[in-house]
């Protein structure tokens, strides 16, 4: 059965999410990675509403969600936007996973608003490793977020002559995914141009890290504040480095990191049976 489709204004932004179903049971939210979208936890959602009301959102400037020009695509915007959604499903504490960037997301959230959440699922969304440019003095990160700005206005806008260029693409991205995957992500991730060709619904500006936001004294800080159980996931072939020392891992105080071979960045993608196994097993009571 498909998701049924909904809308809703944060910041004057009219952002959508999807709903799964399962009126009754406790709420689960589900929050996507940069560049992505809110039906690549098709998959993970499909398993999960068997007991859990499963919601996904798609965040601003992705997805079907509007853009933001003028917008910084900070992380507290995108706190922002998943705390109004939070508030309409008004059902706390609640449960929450989130993926790369949806991961921060979900951990500041966890951190601004402690009694609000019961469980915390992140994976790979930690934080920028601690070696990233965006960790640099202030007047180098202000300087590399407006030379990237700048290098994004004159970028054009890359299309594809039909879909299966767009899927080679995504395949490209990811080799772990299967051909079946992969033509679902990019089926729901593109739209048809006026000649036929079709391009990425996220907004490049999207892709520009802000210069403010990514202090690991701050994240520390934050995620010390987190009072539920948080569950890390990260795949051993993944581009960012396993966490174990991490300060901001270390930060929260009931934390448990699970690794997983033949995975990379992607590991609700790469190794789906694990990481359901694992996160069923973590969201029960």
């Amino acid at each position: 059965m498909e998701p049924i489709s909904h809308f809703f204004y944060s910041d004057r932004l009219k952002l959508q999410f999807w709903d799964y179903g399962q009126d009754g049971k406790p709420a689960l939210v589900l929050v996507h990675g940069g560049l992505d979208h809110a039906r690549n936890w098709d998959w993970v959602a499909r398993a999960l509403r068997e007991h859990y009301h499963v919601y996904a959102l798609d965040l601003r400037g992705h997805g079907n969600s509007a853009w933001a020009p003028g917008a910084m695509y900070s992380l507290i915007e995108h706190v922002l936007d998943l705390s109004a959604l939070l508030d309409i499903i008004n059902e706390f504490p609640i449960r929450l996973i989130g993926h790369s960037l949806g991961g921060m997301i979900v951990l500041n959230y966890s951190g601004v608003f402690p009694e609000r959440v019961r469980k915390a699922v992140s994976i790979e969304g930690l934080g920028a490793p601690e070696r990233s440019k965006v960790h640099g003095p202030v007047s180098e990160q202000m300087r590399y977020w407006i030379e990237s700005v700048r290098k994004v206005e004159k970028r054009q806008t890359k299309t594809y002559p039909n879909l299966s260029a767009a899927v080679a693409r995504m395949k490209e991205a990811n080799p772990h995914l299967s051909d079946e995957v992969a033509r679902h992500l990019t089926l729901h991730g593109t739209n048809w141009d006026a000649d036929g060709s079709l391009v990425w619904k996220f907004d490049n500006y999207a892709r520009v890290f802000p210069p403010y936001g990514h202090r690991v004294e701050d994240s520390v800080e934050l995620y010390s504040r987190i009072t539920c159980p948080a569950l890390f996931f990260w795949g051993l072939e993944s581009f960012f480095p396993v966490p174990e020392t991490d300060p901001r891992k270390t930060a929260i105080r009931n934390a448990r990191l699970v690794t997983v071979p033949s995975a990379g960045h992607w590991v609700h993608h790469d190794q789906l049976d694990v990481f359901l196994r694992e996160t069923a097993a973590f969201l029960k009571d």
